[in-house]
């Protein structure tokens, strides 16, 4: 059965596998502001050997820590994978707090299911999994965000409990209780 764990290594091969399947995609060129995009350019060249693949998940796991340096405007994220076995199959990532653009646009939390994954349940089981996680960040209420055209994605943050707010520009925002507590 399908879990959330935090980045590891033994992993790699798989998630090689599905960062080619993105890329495929067309994940990955300068214009993509997604993070599996950023991900690609920045260390695509290294996972493919054992000792680059473990600095990446290094980094990944950094990135929940509040005193690890980051750019300007990022906030710490941390970062889950969906597994099965050794099998990669999405990625999730809760960022801490909104700035200003992640109010608009990103959202407290983001994720990706690899294409050959795809049409199976895996977004709603991972951001389902994620909202206790979230709570005990302290984020009682997340804020998820959709491109307009993506119905797929729009279904998931619905079958999670989500509540339309609003659109701005090209994304729908979507607030999702994460306990029960904080949907009374």
């Amino acid at each position: 059965m399908p879990e959330l764990i935090r980045p590891v290594d033994r992993v790699r091969e798989s998630y090689v596998a599905a960062m080619a399947e993105f890329q495929a995609e067309g994940r990955g060129a300068a214009d993509d502001q997604t993070m599996v995009g950023a991900e690609i350019r920045v260390y695509g060249s290294t996972w493919h050997s054992p000792e680059g693949f473990a600095r990446y998940v290094r980094d990944l796991r950094a990135e929940a820590e509040e005193d690890t340096p980051r750019p300007a405007g990022f906030v710490p994220a941390t970062t889950l994978w969906w597994v099965e076995g050794a099998e990669y199959l999405g990625r999730l990532a809760i960022r801490h707090r909104l700035t200003p653009k992640l109010r608009e646009v990103g959202g407290h939390i983001g994720y990706d299911v690899r294409p050959s994954a795809r049409r199976r349940g895996h977004a709603t089981a991972m951001l389902r999994a994620a909202l206790p996680i979230a709570a005990g960040l302290g984020i009682d209420r997340a804020l998820v965000t959709c491109d307009v055209d993506n119905v797929g994605s729009r279904k998931v943050i619905e079958a999670c409990g989500g509540e339309f707010e609003d659109q701005r520009g090209v994304k729908l925002r979507f607030w999702v209780a994460t306990s029960p507590v904080s949907a009374a």
